[in-house]
């Protein structure tokens, strides 16, 4: 009997992940979190970081954020972006970092938005490494 589970990756403009997995860890607001075969069933939000699927090999995913349900052995994972970090353009990071530090400087963001962007600015620089 297997110990995998399905894990989908849906952005809005395309499924870029459909496969099975035997660990996902994704980055909730409690923190990260890990997923194994027959977790109970959870809804959850995502904050910006890394999905890392594990199976024959380990796949990471950088995300902005979004939600996860995992029920029947089923991990749904809905963003509004998610990019496979060994696609990574050699400049994407920089950039990312950049653009994230300019939207930080801005004086009209909420509390929760400065709390997304410097979360994203960490892992970005964590990637760098």
């Amino acid at each position: 009997m297997s110990e995998k589970f399905t894990v989908e990756i849906i952005t809005p403009n395309k499924i870029l992940l459909k496969s099975e997995a035997y660990e996902v860890i994704i980055p909730s607001y409690e923190g990260e979190m890990g997923i194994l075969k027959d977790h109970i069933p959870l809804i959850t939000f995502l904050k910006p970081g890394l999905i890392i699927i594990k199976d024959s090999e380990e796949k990471k995913y950088f995300i902005d954020e979004g939600t996860v349900e995992f029920v029947n052995n089923n991990l749904l994972i809905l963003t509004s972006a998610a990019k496979n970090v060994e696609s990574f353009e050699n400049n994407f990071v920089e950039e990312s970092i950049k653009s994230a530090e300019e939207h930080l400087k801005s004086s009209d963001i909420s509390d929760k938005e400065r709390y997304l962007i410097s979360n994203k600015i960490d892992v970005l620089k964590d990637l760098r490494k």
